[in-house]
């Protein structure tokens, strides 16, 4: 029955829309019926919502308090949600996603053992010469301090330097190695390497330690049996969240 019915319309007129008059095409394309309902549906709901609000501020009572009120403001007349800073870093949340506590407190143990290394081969002489501070010499006589090299013994080139000032009898006893321009700066820059290396590791093993703090209590939450303790201050980037626990007493 079906095929009959479609083989009824193969000569079946086909009734074409009405285009736009040449008179109206500055109006654009001539809307249909389905183009009419679309718009229709849309104007009965935008008047149906309108009408819903108005009701609603008719209805409001002035002394109506929400949470979100304090959790939101208005910023160039659009609503913005009130975001809390990150408590965490990118490195340690995927540190957190990815390790346990055990591995955090290997890795911490590595870096501390490594900058004591580095601590033991560089002793920070250089950032004692740059400190703001200052040696007074008093005089006896009214003579001006033109001679303070002779006067403490030592060479007029190494006044400046807060430590390792050496005595003029020292510095004859001292037998320096002849070291040419070239060794000269591949010693610098090894000592500047050095220095970096082990600010970057300072840094990571402050990294660690936050991380580390933060796992232990997040356990300590997961493992807690009583009531849910009392959080005095947040987790930031730089700490871990202090909790107080209720006192429970030991059998």
């Amino acid at each position: 029955m079906s095929s009959w019915i479609k083989a009824s319309k193969v000569n079946q007129k086909t009734h074409r829309e009405r285009h736009q008059p040449e008179s109206r095409q500055k109006y654009g394309l001539l809307e249909k019926k389905k183009d009419y309902k679309v718009r229709a549906r849309h104007h009965q709901e935008r008047e149906r919502v309108m009408k819903l609000l108005k009701k609603r501020a008719q209805n409001r009572n002035p002394d109506e308090f929400y949470f979100h009120m304090i959790n939101s403001k208005v910023e160039d007349g659009r609503h913005t949600e009130i975001r809390e800073e990150d408590e965490h870093t990118e490195d340690q949340i995927k540190l957190m996603q990815t390790r346990d506590l055990k591995y955090i407190n290997m890795r911490a143990t590595m870096e501390r053992k490594k900058i004591e290394r580095l601590q033991s081969q560089l002793h920070f002489l250089d950032q004692a010469n740059q400190a703001n501070n200052c040696h007074i010499h008093f005089n006896d006589d009214d003579q001006s301090l033109g001679n303070l090299a002779e006067k403490i013994d030592t060479h007029p080139d190494l006044i400046a330097r807060k430590t390792n000032r050496m005595r003029m009898s020292d510095l004859k006893k001292i037998e320096l190695p002849d070291l040419d321009e070239d060794t000269i700066k591949q010693m610098l820059s090894e000592k500047r390497k050095s220095y970096r290396e082990l600010e970057r590791r300072t840094n990571r093993e402050k990294e660690l330690s936050v991380v580390q703090r933060k796992l232990e209590i997040k356990s300590h939450l997961l493992g807690s049996k009583q009531e849910q303790p009392k959080k005095i201050k947040p987790a930031t980037k730089d700490a871990a969240p202090i909790y107080k626990w209720k006192y429970e007493r030991k059998k």
